[in-house]
């Protein structure tokens, strides 16, 4: 597989239109100006994951600059987050669903044979990128990555790896990457998927995992609380949310980066998809979601309308090729 560009592929940032920046949106309905209202945001996962997290970070980051009012996040767990997706896709028409989504809803869609797919949704804006971590619980015997890479290369099966996304997910594709780079048969990993970061945390607490793959986002606290350490980071340069190597400064070539977006449902009048696709870009002008970027160690990674449908469709690719080769998709 591309271990370096896998997770990384897609047009580069754009910037958002001009009259974005206004901090309101157009009611076509009335010609009135103001903020939307009636939002609904799904969450394919469980509270505490990456997804909730970015998704209520928006919500309140959207009610803070006055691109919207009262955005409810609610949480529709399960399946890699397919579930989530088969509720916004039954939603066909209705201009308030929105969907907070990633490349784990991509690798999800192949692994449990989802019927709903990205393809039918209407896809509105990329919006960060979040690098993942390497982690371990405080009392983990493992304090360095090296540490780790000496017993994994010993004997791959020893250890038991969790990640907060179903196969082919970022969670999941991660230390297959990191797995390869260090000369281990991917095949060999032993992997436990977990539905988000919520409850990824509690299985590497409870000692049910050993180590774990997650977003940076889904950590900072417990980081910096101690109950867990990171031993790397990916990405090509350091974290400023933590203090830890890159694994291109241990020598590995994985830099994968994990990101996020916001979909709607499908069947959406082009002029909502256009209001929607406007909330989100004056969102991300806001000095809120700046902040918010810089306390999540995210990155901005702003991508809107059609470009986004073609970076999804380039996603979708991607990760159907790397499935096939660790013959979990045909």
């Amino acid at each position: 597989m591309n271990r370096r560009t896998l997770l990384r592929a897609g047009a580069l940032a754009v910037l958002a239109p001009a009259a974005a920046a206004c901090g309101v949106t157009r009611n076509s309905d009335t010609g009135s100006t103001g903020p939307l209202t009636g939002l609904r945001m799904i969450v394919g996962n469980s509270p505490g994951s990456g997804y909730d997290i970015t998704a209520r970070t928006v919500g309140k980051a959207m009610t803070d600059s006055r691109a919207a009012r009262g955005l409810e996040v609610f949480n529709v767990a399960g399946a890699g987050g397919t579930i989530g997706l088969a509720r916004l896709v039954n939603s066909r028409g209705s201009e308030d669903m929105l969907m907070m989504m990633g490349l784990g809803v991509v690798g999800a869609v192949w692994t449990n044979q989802s019927s709903a797919t990205l393809e039918d949704t209407t896809p509105l804006a990329r919006l960060i990128e979040d690098p993942s971590a390497i982690v371990v619980p405080r009392d983990s015997p493992f304090t360095t990555f090296e540490d780790l890479a000496e017993v994994w290369r010993r004997d791959p099966g020893a250890l038991n790896v969790g990640g907060g996304s179903s196969p082919g997910g970022p969670d999941h594709l991660l230390p297959m990457q990191v797995a390869e780079s260090l000369g281990i048969d991917p095949r060999r990993v032993s992997y436990i998927g977990y539905d988000g970061g919520g409850e990824l945390l509690t299985a590497l607490l409870g000692a049910k995992v050993d180590v774990a793959a997650t977003g940076i986002g889904e950590m900072v606290d417990q980081v910096t609380g101690g109950d867990v350490r990171i031993l790397a980071v990916t990405g090509d340069t350091g974290i400023d949310a933590v203090r830890a190597p890159t694994l291109a400064e241990l020598g590995s070539d994985v830099a994968a980066i994990n990101w996020r977006g916001v979909v709607a449902a499908p069947g959406i009048s082009e002029e909502r998809r256009r209001r929607l696709v406007q909330a989100l870009a004056t969102m991300r002008e806001s000095a809120e979601w700046r902040d918010a970027l810089g306390r999540n160690g995210w990155s901005d990674a702003y991508l809107p309308g059609d470009d986004f449908r073609d970076f999804l469709r380039d996603q979708d690719r991607r990760v159907a090729d790397t499935l096939r080769t660790l013959g979990l998709a045909s």
